[in-house]
């Protein structure tokens, strides 16, 4: 199949390439800087020669969007909006002009949709949207605004003929380098791996084997529109979470922060304490519906796996290779 990937270079990008391509489908990213062979120049904002790519393809995954490891600036949660909206309404505006359009769009949202809250897990059908809870900061509530009107805009697009899914992707842990699972790699193999604020907010995840097979199971699945929350089924306080992490790195303590502490650290890494404060007690209620089973439902085995894997256990990562991954249907084309 053809699968056109807006926005894939980043980490999530790079996951879903490698493992598409190595599944012998065709991949086409989308980006602003084309570098390699299979790269397509676009702007993410108009039509282009561009939209060629999407007319005639199988799925569009979009993962278009700033970047949110960045300072929670004016400025940076204008272009976070900006970005990821405007992206959204010219895919759609693509799917919506091609003569063969794709069966099915994949966009990427975020599980900080959700609110802040201790009490109850958030599925898709129960779960509390954010951007009204109390005692929080101003800009957690702009935060929110970003995510539904990213999911509003692929929600508006005219595309009879595609079937849309929106990706409440929980943080996509991986031991590549410079995703989320190397940041806290790294503060945990420095003994600084211990509660922020108390520790009792939670932490909602995805091993980035089991999102590829969400994403793979979603393509397939012509019975699932709207949006999907892929995240792992055990979400876990953050105490907790940076104790097995640090478990599995083999480091016996981690120094506690204060919430004080935590905003100069945020400073230092030019990263947000929203990242590490916000509590996202999230669960995949859809997907355990559909039937869909985790390769990694717990986070202790999973950061064991993330870790085997960056300290470059051949043994483990050609175990892990082997493991097939579910071919997607290769459903005739409309019209072909």
């Amino acid at each position: 199949m053809k699968i056109v990937i807006p926005g894939g270079t980043g980490q999530v990008g790079a996951i879903m390439n490698r493992a598409l391509t190595a599944a012998g489908h065709e991949v086409v990213v989308l980006t602003r800087r084309p570098r390699r062979e299979g790269e397509v120049a676009w702007d993410g904002e108009t039509p282009g020669p561009w939209t060629a790519e999407i007319d005639g393809s199988d799925v569009v995954i979009n993962l278009a969007g700033r970047t949110v490891s960045c300072r929670y600036t004016e400025v940076n949660l204008k272009a976070m909006m900006d970005s990821r909206v405007r992206s959204t309404r010219v895919v759609g505006e693509a799917i919506a002009a091609a003569a063969r359009p794709p069966r099915v769009w994949l966009q990427m949202s975020t599980a900080t949709v959700y609110s802040h809250r201790f009490d109850a897990p958030n599925d898709e059908e129960t779960g509390l949207l954010g951007g009204t809870e109390p005692g929080v900061p101003d800009y957690w509530a702009y935060s929110v605004e970003i995510a539904t009107r990213w999911e509003r805009a692929q929600e508006q697009a005219e595309t009879p003929h595609t079937r849309k899914v929106a990706l409440r992707s929980a943080m996509v842990m991986s031991p590549d380098r410079e995703g989320v699972f190397d940041v806290l790699s790294w503060l945990a193999r420095l003994g600084l791996g211990g509660p922020v604020a108390g520790g009792g907010q939670y932490v909602s995840w995805i091993h980035d084997r089991d999102f590829v097979r969400a994403v793979q199971f979603l393509v397939d699945r012509d019975d699932l529109a709207g949006p999907v929350n892929l995240a792992a089924p055990a979400p876990l306080p953050q105490r907790a979470f940076m104790r097995a992490l640090r478990s599995a790195w083999g480091v016996p303590t981690g120094l506690p922060a204060t919430r004080w502490m935590a905003e100069l650290g945020a400073v230092v890494l030019g990263s947000d304490t929203e990242l590490l404060l916000k509590s996202r007690r999230v669960v995949p209620g859809r997907l355990l519906d559909a039937g869909f089973d985790f390769e990694h439902p717990e986070w202790p085995d999973a950061a064991v796996d993330l870790v085997r894997r960056r300290r470059g256990d051949r043994a483990a990562a050609g175990r892990a290779a082997r493991r097939p991954l579910p071919a997607l249907s290769r459903s005739p084309r409309r019209g072909a």
